[in-house]
């Protein structure tokens, strides 16, 4: 990489269709597991023992379909941006169950309006299931026949189609825009850019490490975003926040040198160590075994989140995105330059 390039937030921000189908992975996984027909979705899963039950199937009653190919059908009413009235038949750990003219469909979690943010499997699906039986406004998103992948969306019914489509052709890759977040999920952050949706994958919200887009952003939360691509045939707007400055991990190892002494601020704590913020979306880890002489039960019995350390620089490696440190032997001397 060029040294224009190491300074061009937008340098390799071309998006192809494999960075789409890894931004919805999680929930098409959802959609994939999923039973083949309402009978057998409606049975509760067994990791979720402490949701609340879900009706069973003797209690649907399943209208019949009507005459004609039903999924020719709802290629057309996706294509005429209508709005179908649902009820929610069932809930799984994607998002809802519905049924329309003999075909199971799927509403996602990120695709409901108002859903709250739970990374608790089993809080998620309490909350799940209070849409059960509750009838909904939603609009067709896609139609797999191959795949017998019918998804709605009640977020689609907020903005007409021709409204999409002109502020679409608004939006343009490369430039900054300013957006609400309206949704997180594990894989990304949906930012409303104006009646607009676009996602923030979790990788390009930050060049540090993130765990969950709710560690860093919020519900409401106003952010600035870099658009990096517009598909305007489906209606996807891919952002980044991260790649609105540089990458601080670029020419790290002529600022960081093994045997060196920092500080930092801890930041996140698990049980294999501790991560050290030394300069924005840049940490160091502490390993568990670098932390202290001595025995003890877990890293926050030697060091607390929001805790400024003095740490020694282990060992860089820029191109993988990992300094090592340690606590080990350091005394209260100043931190080298």
């Amino acid at each position: 990489m060029s040294q224009e390039q190491a300074r061009d937030p937008r340098a390799g921000m071309e998006v192809n269709d494999d960075y789409w189908a890894a931004l919805f992975r999680m929930e098409e996984s959802f959609a994939a597991d999923e039973p083949a027909n309402v009978a057998e979705a409606m049975e509760p899963e067994p990791a979720a023992e402490a949701a609340p039950d879900i009706a069973p199937p003797h209690a649907l009653t399943l209208p019949s379909p009507p005459p004609g190919d039903p999924w020719q059908m709802a290629q057309e009413i996706m294509t005429a941006d209508r709005t179908l009235h649902l009820r929610v038949v069932g809930y799984n750990k994607g998002g809802l169950l519905v049924y329309w003219n003999g075909i199971q469909g799927f509403v996602p979690a990120s695709q409901l309006i108002d859903f709250p943010q739970f990374h608790v499997p089993r809080e998620r699906l309490q909350a799940l299931s209070a849409w059960q039986d509750r009838e909904l406004h939603l609009k067709i998103i896609e139609v797999n026949r191959g795949n017998s992948r019918l998804i709605f969306s009640e977020r689609a019914t907020l903005v007409a189609a021709e409204q999409r489509e002109v502020l679409l052709l608004g939006v343009e890759q490369g430039e900054r825009r300013r957006g609400i977040v309206t949704n997180l999920t594990d894989f990304g952050a949906f930012v409303d850019l104006g009646g607009l949706e676009g996602l923030i994958h979790i990788s390009e919200i930050s060049w540090s490490r993130v765990t969950h887009p709710s560690a860093l952003l919020r519900p409401g939360q106003e952010v600035e975003v870099l658009v990096l691509s517009v598909d305007k045939a489906a209606e996807r707007v891919a952002l980044s926040m991260k790649r609105l400055h540089a990458d601080p991990w670029q020419e790290v190892e002529s600022r960081y040198r093994p045997g060196q002494l920092v500080t930092g601020v801890v930041g996140n704590v698990t049980t294999y160590g501790a991560f050290v913020i030394l300069e924005e979306e840049l940490e160091g880890l502490i390993h568990i075994s670098e932390l202290a002489e001595g025995r003890f039960l877990h890293p926050r019995d030697v060091v607390r989140t929001g805790e400024t350390v003095t740490a020694r620089v282990l060992s860089v490696d820029g191109r993988h995105k990992r300094l090592a440190l340690s606590l080990r032997g350091v005394d209260s001397a100043a931190p080298q330059p």
